[in-house]
């Protein structure tokens, strides 16, 4: 849970690093560092704490053929400069940035401090670099027939390591190279149309000033980065691999805050339209059905699913628990979502009829990957629903769709639990139309769908109601608790969520009507209780769970449908959200409880883009 980069050319090389580690510090954000290249000796700055406060050491002047750069995340070690990337071999001659953990390092380390060699640090990384640089000089018992040979010392290096690694190695006597390699960790090389110069980083967003022509390495294989290019080969055996670039949506390229105070407001402010680009072109209207052309599902083929698994970790899998209820309703078809994490370790029962489905803002996550893993190795049918084009988990299911939300900067998603939803919702309207849906009700759907980017961006352009009064609410109490039922429950689970990831306050969240069944024992005097209950067929119910909370003495926040001024006066904060069909509540009633995270972690002076301990794209087990 780390962010690379490494540029080899003619610009301003400590400027294409530091911005880059801007770009990539919503990975990492423990320390940061940077190794650059002159010929004569690598200058090697790091610092504890955020990208700027390495910005502000590393000198202006500093210039060289090209470089690496980190942010970190930590896992191996605490969070000090010593720990921090790039790590150099004991000869400073050799950089090497990584991204993943070594499993054996025990064993390596005794191994190389045996041979003499020194740590400087309590990193699983700087075993890799010392490894390497055993091999590239030839030392004995570490690879002799390696010496001098860059990419014959990094592939000799990682043979002995067992675990993940995405890795950018510079070597200071190979000036205008670099050397990479993955394994469970993403790396995507930049290719510039003249070749004159070349980039490498861990996210393509990161690339998008410079080129939008990109190779995605895979896992198992290194590459050798040069003026005039990249080659690319197997680690196990040497044998050449094909460089196949793809190009890079515009969308990418938006990555900066504009006139926003930070990127989660921006982000939730940017839901309409999110929603708008994933439904575009996928709603047919005329036949009141939908098509996701990445799912290449013919009606045989979705008549032929005898159940839906959906899979995800996190606000995906809060994702996952809309599209499950979606999906029953509209089609009929068992469905069910899990978390991935639990998934990939239960030895699940894998339906030879079922489809399951990766869900996955940044295609990256660990958790998920091996889940899609595990379903392929029992011979089961899983696809892709990510954000980031050509991500890890897009390319091992090989099939799937993008949500096209463009790039979610805050580690805290917003746009991308809406842009899920939304694809799952043409999924599920794709897979009724197969069954019981009939060609009015699939258009009722589809018409009411293509409403929602309207009411989304309806409620974020008017008041949004009392959120600043709640936020001082919740950043006063102990503990908020979230509810509401059908729809609403995944929905307050993602309130939740979001309020601890951001604000640190301590939330749960209950399907409303398991309130009594425990979690009631915790309200107190003036404990704040918030309700999701938009004009559904539970609202009622909803409503009656509202009034035992009530009883007990606890202060209720309610989201509700415009207009409901009955369930309104229950309420001491009444929120009202336009009013939608029911199958597309969460989209707009997750909105108010998006900006209560973000407004209370504002009175906490928290760090709203960067929460502590957290980290975008969760690469690690």
């Amino acid at each position: 849970m780390c962010g690379i980069i490494g540029y080899i050319g003619e610009r301003d090389v400590r400027d294409v690093l530091v911005t880059g580690l801007r770009r990539l510090e919503y990975r990492g954000y423990d320390s940061a560092g940077l190794v650059v290249g002159n010929g004569q000796a690598f200058a090697h700055h790091r610092k504890v704490g955020r990208v700027a406060d390495l910005d502000g050491e590393v000198p202006h002047t500093l210039a060289g053929w090209g470089g690496i750069a980190h942010t970190r995340w930590a896992t191996h070690g605490g969070v000090t400069e010593p720990n921090a990337h790039p790590h150099l071999d004991a000869t400073n001659r050799i950089a090497l940035a990584h991204n993943g953990i070594i499993e054996n390092m025990g064993p390596l380390k005794a191994r190389l401090l045996k041979a003499g060699i020194e740590f400087r640090s309590e990193t699983d990384t700087e075993v890799l670099v010392h490894l390497i640089s055993c091999a590239y000089r030839g030392v004995a018992g570490f690879g002799t027939d390696t010496k001098g040979d860059a990419v014959g010392s990094v592939r000799s290096a990682l043979s002995h390591a067992r675990g993940t690694w995405g890795i950018a190695v510079a070597f200071l006597d190979e000036p205008d190279t670099l050397v990479a390699a993955r394994n469970g960790s993403p790396l995507v090389v930049g290719l510039d149309d003249d070749e004159k110069e070349i980039f490498l980083a861990s996210d393509p967003q990161v690339l998008t000033p410079y080129t939008r022509s990109v190779v995605f390495l895979e896992d198992g294989e290194v590459a050798l980065l040069s003026r005039t290019g990249v080659e690319i080969s197997r680690l196990n055996d040497g044998q050449k691999s094909a460089t196949n670039a793809v190009t890079l949506d515009t969308v990418w390229g938006e990555g900066e805050k504009g006139d926003f105070p930070h990127f989660m407001l921006k982000e939730i402010h940017e839901q309409s339209e999110a929603i708008g680009r994933c439904l575009r072109g996928r709603i047919v209207r005329e036949s009141g059905t939908a098509k996701l052309g990445g799912f290449e599902l013919d009606p045989t083929s979705l008549l032929g699913i005898t159940r839906v698994g959906l899979v995800g970790c996190g606000t995906a899998y809060f994702a996952c628990r809309v599209g499950a209820e979606l999906i029953e309703q509209l089609a009929r078809v068992p469905t069910t979502a899990e978390l991935a994490s639990e998934f990939r370790h239960r030895n699940a029962v894998i339906d030879p009829g079922a489809l399951y489905l990766a869900v996955s803002q940044s295609g990256e996550t660990a958790d998920t990957l091996g889940a899609v893993k595990e379903i392929q190795l029992k011979a089961g049918r899983v696809m892709g629903v990510v954000n980031v084009v050509g991500s890890t988990i897009a390319r091992s299911c090989a099939k799937g769709v993008y949500i096209h939300s463009g790039p979610e900067m805050a580690v805290a998603s917003t746009k991308a639990f809406s842009s899920m939803v939304t694809a799952l919702s043409i999924f599920a309207l794709m897979l009724g139309r197969t069954r019981n849906l009939s060609p009015s009700e699939g258009t009722r759907f589809a018409d009411e769908l293509l409403k929602v980017p309207a009411r989304v961006d309806e409620y974020l352009k008017r008041n949004p109601g009392p959120i600043d009064e709640l936020a001082s609410w919740v950043v006063k109490s102990k503990m908020t608790v979230f509810l509401g039922r059908g729809f609403s429950a995944p929905v307050a689970s993602e309130g939740a969520l979001k309020l601890m990831e951001v604000a640190y306050v301590p939330s749960i969240a209950y399907p409303s009507g398991e309130m009594k069944h425990g979690p009631i024992a915790l309200l107190e005097e003036g404990s704040p209780v918030i309700v999701v209950a938009p004009d559904d067929s539970v609202k009622d119910k909803t409503l009656s769970n509202l009034q035992e909370c009530r009883a007990r003495g606890a202060r209720i926040a309610l989201v509700h449908t415009e207009g409901d001024e009955e369930a309104a006066e229950l309420a001491d904060l009444s929120i009202p959200v336009p009013r939608t069909a029911s199958w597309f509540s969460p989209l707009v009633t997750v909105l108010p409880l998006q900006l209560l995270a973000y407004k209370a972690g504002l009175l906490l002076g928290r760090d709203i883009d960067r929460p502590r301990n957290l980290a975008k794209s969760v690469t690690v087990e």
